[in-house]
């Protein structure tokens, strides 16, 4: 929550920040928001698909697949 308010609300900073994914610091935050008693939006359709395709690419940059196995789960 430091570093979010550190980067004054800016994901991309916080990511930047602590070195990991997009979707892992909305994750986070969901998580922090729902202990302090916050339900968690629902997400669009469009949301979830953006936040996959952000998941897949995060994982061929960390090297944990492969162009063809990102190219796989992007088709799917």
């Amino acid at each position: 929550m430091e570093i979010f308010i550190k980067c004054r609300g800016n994901i991309k900073d916080v990511e930047r920040e602590l070195g990991i994914s997009y979707p892992t610091v909305r994750n986070r935050l969901d998580s922090l928001a729902a202990a302090l008693g916050y339900s968690k939006p629902e997400r669009s359709g469009e949301e979830k698909k953006r936040e996959r395709i952000q998941q897949v690419l995060d994982a061929l940059e960390g090297g944990k697949i492969t162009a063809a196995e990102a190219e796989k789960q992007l088709k799917n």
